[in-house]
């Protein structure tokens, strides 16, 4: 038997509770890995509380990444020991995910943790690290290099905006931040933020096109924001767009496109192929300061997940939540 946490659907919506399960419940795959840490993103969030459909099926253990150690596999590319890290791939979906004790998965969806990295400081980084470097690795594939001027972040104090600042600080970028939360600036300039700005100086309906400002951006926000980001950009910039915290749709024209030439570039972080997964995990080991990584984590045990879910909906964490598992 093994901890974990479990959805079901009941008449008046779905309950989620701290369980125990046997091993035979778990999913039919070809490696099973004692879970050490998992994080709690917003999509987790929204799958606990149900406030959007997230899971489909019940009964259902949440949680989209973890980070362990392979107990059995039929993997030819893993054995028994090997630490791993997860992300992606509809875990935490369509497939049980991280928050349980022990979890059974595809062997081609884990990558080796870098050795320089423990359990915890991976799920420290988590999907929202890995989403944030997938971000920076498209802006430097995209020719956005240190010299071209600032870089803005929106959903600055959130998981992958907080981890973005400090990765691309490190890589000597000069980062705005943009945050409801302007009262924790100070914060955001220790992450590496040179400034920082209220995010409803971009949330509101805007222009076609504005005064360009920015070589680059990583925004997590989508709708008006990601509109107003493209109609601010400076010539050539480029947009990396990769979340929807604002709202999915985006209210904007073709006049940053076809008048300045802007980018921007879908980030996806459920199906990157495995090569640009392994790079990712090996630049976040080497590009994140481990000193600011620690500054933006606190840690949870599985037992309070349920609760830190209705939290983050609301909007009350920062910067990112790491969950003891085992």
């Amino acid at each position: 038997m093994f901890k974990a946490i479990l959805l079901s659907k009941t008449d008046s919506g779905v309950d989620a509770q701290l369980t125990e399960l046997d091993e035979a419940q778990l999913p039919e795959q070809n490696v099973t890995v004692r879970v050490e840490y998992s994080t709690l993103n917003y999509k987790d969030g929204l799958a606990i509380t149900n406030k959007a459909p997230i899971v489909r099926q019940y009964p259902f253990v949440p949680g989209i990444d973890f980070a362990g150690t392979v107990e059995q596999s039929d993997d030819p590319n893993w054995k028994a020991g090997d630490k791993v890290i997860l992300n992606g791939w509809g875990v935490g979906e369509s497939h049980w995910g991280g928050y349980a004790e022990k979890a059974r998965v595809k062997g081609e969806w884990l990558v080796p943790l870098p050795e320089s990295l423990s359990s915890r400081q991976a799920m420290a980084i988590g999907t929202a690290g890995y989403t944030a470097m997938l971000c920076v690795m498209r802006l430097e594939a995209l020719g956005v290099t240190p010299d071209k001027g600032e870089i803005l972040v929106t959903g600055a104090n959130g998981g992958v905006g907080s981890i973005a600042i400090a990765i691309l600080a490190k890589l000597g970028y000069n980062v705005v931040a943009s945050t409801g939360r302007v009262n924790e600036a100070e914060h955001l300039k220790a992450l590496g933020a040179t400034s920082v700005i209220d995010r409803a100086e971009l949330s509101s309906q805007g222009k076609p096109l504005v005064k360009s400002r920015w070589a680059g951006a990583v925004d997590t926000v989508g709708s008006h924001t990601l509109a107003n980001i493209c109609a601010s950009m400076n010539y050539g910039g480029v947009v990396t767009a990769c979340g929807l915290a604002q709202g999915m749709d985006f209210p904007a024209t073709v006049a940053p496109f076809i008048l300045r030439g802007v980018t921007l570039a879908g980030v996806d972080s459920v199906y990157a192929p495995i090569e640009t997964r392994i790079e990712a995990w090996k630049r976040l080991a080497t590009d994140l300061d481990a000193g600011k990584l620690e500054a933006v984590s606190q840690e949870v045990a599985l037992s309070e997940v349920i609760e830190s879910a209705n939290h983050i909906i609301e909007g009350k964490i920062r910067g990112r939540l790491i969950v003891k598992v085992a």
